[in-house]
């Protein structure tokens, strides 16, 4: 089979209309292309700026399928794209004539309550994970959101609001079943595969197609959430406080500070519903009048809109759970220190906000289980307490530019105490150097060598892409 680069994208055009037949005709699962009913539905993704036309889609319910799925592509000379749950902001679970590997329908979540682990599919989301664990009073760090894919999530490290109790999701992954770029499939654990697996700690869909994880689960019966809210002026005293609370807040501890477009909801008074605000999201891995005693420094602020909630974790992952058909554009800063300095400038660029629109500037503390968390994985970023991520969603076209300037600007602003590193799930395509410091320059040359061990040709590269290392010199 010839070898993929880079930039050779899909150089060899469709596949030819024989080859797409007999793949058809032999294939496992469904097969999608230009001209049938389902393709525009199976093509769209999260991000609605994202419109690329891939030449096949081929669905894939087990490990053997994703591998005929991989060998097919590769012998049209077609350029590979994975989808899970389809949530990357750049839209890399799409190759524009190219072939998508849908790993939708592989989404089995089986629980093991008494080992506390759990098997799930490549292409389930966090939603099906969150649910099936649920009944057991278990539940392990997931995204923010239901929709987000675990496959990319997990891979890509994994930050959410149980991470300072349970640590990053990387932490938790036990093993990944994988369909390389040669179409075998592989095992990668602590005893087998270990560079691989190490690699799968942070490294992203570089390696190959994940087809299961398996992933430890922690008891957590309940949790408990209040949401506060202020006029956008009070921002600054409020983060001060918040970041304040947080310094000292045991692990259980998660949430973030966000200026948002209030909701028209009944615990939002009405003047305030529709326009720019300041809120406090505190969410506990326990009851809620733990949650009381602990936050109290936040709580005791003259907020203009409370909700408190003891609910399962399952339904607080549904509760900000971003609206699909939204144009979007995200990135991140993780800082070593947040001083009044920075506080006012963060709270300052939230006036450059597009509202109303479901754009969030948010201020996610790190600390607790994510910082003690192992040092050897390629996740430089766990050691920031601090994370800003401008997260902007909105629906015209002509707010293209505004919105993209306010994210850099909003980078810009803090970048005097900026620790270098980012979560490379939260940005878009930001170049190499971004790339790099998402792995960190040694775990990345080392990364570079176990892409060269499993996808030579650098058939996945569809990501935020790691190079396979050229043959040593001499």
């Amino acid at each position: 089979m010839a070898a993929h680069s880079a930039s050779r994208g899909a150089a060899g055009g469709p596949p030819a209309a024989a080859a797409l037949a007999g793949f058809r005709a032999g294939f496992g699962g469904g097969v999608v292309v230009p001209g049938d009913a389902a393709y525009d539905e199976t093509r769209a993704v999260f991000n609605a700026m994202v419109d690329r036309r891939p030449a096949v889609i081929a669905r894939c319910g087990t490990a053997r399928e994703v591998a005929e799925a991989v060998r097919f592509g590769r012998e049209q000379g077609l350029e590979i794209a994975v989808r899970g749950g389809g949530h990357s902001v750049a839209g890399t679970s799409l190759a524009e004539g190219g072939l998508v590997v849908d790993l939708r329908p592989l989404r089995t979540v089986t629980v093991d309550p008494e080992g506390r682990r759990v098997r799930v599919g490549g292409g389930a989301t966090m939603g099906l994970l969150d649910r099936a664990a649920e009944p057991y009073g278990l539940a392990t760090t997931g995204g923010r959101v239901s929709t987000t894919g675990v496959g990319g999530f997990v891979l890509g490290g994994g930050t959410g609001w149980l991470d300072r109790k349970f640590g990053l999701a990387c932490d938790n992954l036990l093993s990944v079943e994988l369909v390389t770029a040669d179409g075998r499939t592989v095992r990668a654990g602590e005893d087998e595969h270990p560079d691989l697996f190490w690699a799968l700690h942070g490294g992203g869909g570089n390696f190959g197609v994940a087809t299961s994880l398996e992933l430890r689960l922690h008891p957590l019966p309940v949790v408990s959430v209040a949401l506060l809210m202020w006029p956008p002026e009070a921002g600054p005293e409020v983060a001060r406080v918040y970041r304040d609370f947080l310094e000292s807040a045991p692990d259980e501890v998660g949430g973030g500070l966000i200026h948002l477009t209030a909701p028209s909801e009944d615990f939002v008074p009405e003047e305030m519903a529709g326009r720019l605000a300041c809120a406090v999201l505190v969410t506990y891995a326990g009851v809620m009048q733990e949650l009381r005693d602990v936050a109290e420094p936040v709580l005791g602020l003259d907020h203009h809109a409370e909700m408190f909630a003891e609910l399962p974790y399952a339904d607080l992952q549904c509760m900000l759970d971003d609206p699909p058909g939204y144009r979007n554009h995200w990135s991140a800063e993780y800082l070593a220190s947040l001083p009044d300095r920075a506080v006012d400038l963060f709270c300052r660029r939230a006036d450059d906000m597009i509202v109303p629109s479901p754009s969030q500037h948010v201020l996610f503390p790190q600390g607790g289980a994510v910082a003690r968390g192992p040092e050897e994985f390629p996740v430089p970023w766990r050691g920031a307490p601090w994370v800003v991520h401008p997260f902007g969603l909105w629906e015209d076209p002509a707010d293209d530019e505004r919105a993209e300037r306010w994210a850099h600007d909003a980078r810009a602003d803090v970048a005097p105490w900026s620790t270098g590193a980012v979560y490379l799930n939260f940005i878009g395509n930001e170049g190499e150097d971004r790339v790099v410091a998402g792995f960190g320059a040694g775990n990345h040359r080392r990364l570079a060598e176990v892409k060269a061990r499993y996808d030579p040709g650098n058939v996945f590269h569809l990501n935020h892409n790691i190079a396979p290392a050229g043959p040593a010199p001499g």
